[in-house]
């Protein structure tokens, strides 16, 4: 385990320890949370070695690298996959009509594959061997892994997205440095993130499935990701919100916590998430637009 001593975003050394929790959706393992003293950062502390992270994504129960869609679950996660790529497609379409677009943790390709049909130039980058070889051999995709970072192409992009995949990230600071470098002057930064400050987030606290320890390093509120964007030369130009995520983290979140009516609960705490939501703008998930400064 890496035990972290400095705030990726002040590098303030003071922390509040915050609660421990179990991963609940793979091993059962107990993992702890701590908050920068200083900025209010949350992060996972310890985290898994970088060698032995992959461990915790070797399940069929991981959604986003998942190819089978089955059962409850995967079923529910396709659909709002599919409309979510609709919605994305829409707000891309905002900034660029066209242009060369990178993805960042493509995971099995449907949204690259979706812009790819919509006449960008799509490359991914996804580290999971399988995820990967399933989006090169269903839909001919160009998908590299992370060695894509060790070297850096001459050819920038006009658009990058990282979608629910800095959290996943050990050093955020050196990511969104590569990104920066790897963007046209007028290109366009989209990362989507869960929200730790949300009205789900605070309803079910250790329970929260937004959490996802320790495959989640870092937990974000929308202070502390224009910290970090700031510091890298980024400032936010547009937010959005994701309120489908309100109602699965919810389902997921009620899950975790063996309520056996988690289907209507969930359905029911993602509606009043989104309400609350509605009024004070922390959303579940949040997507946010960036340009270089």
């Amino acid at each position: 385990m890496i035990t972290i001593s400095n705030c990726q975003i002040c590098n303030n050394k003071v922390f509040i320890p915050l609660f421990s929790t179990k991963d609940h959706f793979f091993t059962g393992e107990t993992f702890s949370v701590s908050q920068c003293g200083e900025c209010g950062f949350v992060f996972t502390n310890p985290v898994p070695d970088k060698e032995k992270i992959s461990e915790y994504y070797r399940t069929d129960k991981y959604l986003s690298h998942d190819t089978s869609g089955n059962g409850l679950m995967g079923n529910i996660y396709k659909i709002i996959r599919g409309l979510n790529l609709k919605n994305k497609s829409r707000l891309i379409s905002k900034y660029k009509a066209k242009g060369r677009l990178l993805d960042i943790g493509s995971g099995t390709g449907e949204f690259l594959n979706y812009m790819k049909n919509k006449q960008f130039e799509a490359v991914g980058v996804e580290p999971e061997q399988k995820a990967r070889d399933f989006a090169i051999n269903n839909y001919g995709l160009d998908i590299r892994d992370e060695s894509f970072f060790n070297k850096l192409p001459d050819k920038k992009f006009d658009l990058i997205s990282m979608w629910h995949v800095l959290e996943h990230v050990y050093d955020i600071n050196t990511r969104l440095q590569q990104i920066h470098e790897l963007l046209y002057e007028d290109g366009y930064f989209i990362n989507a993130l869960p929200m730790i400050d949300s009205p789900d987030s605070k309803k079910f606290g250790k329970y929260w499935a937004g959490l996802d320890l320790p495959r989640h390093l870092h937990h974000f509120s929308s202070i502390t990701f224009s910290l970090l964007a700031k510091n890298n030369g980024f400032y936010i130009i547009d937010k959005y919100p994701m309120k489908f995520d309100a109602y699965f983290l919810s389902l997921l979140s009620h899950q975790a916590k063996k309520n056996i009516l988690a289907p209507i609960r969930g359905f029911l705490d993602g509606f009043i998430s989104n309400s609350v939501a509605f009024k004070n703008k922390n959303y579940s998930s949040m997507i946010f637009v960036l340009k270089k400064v």
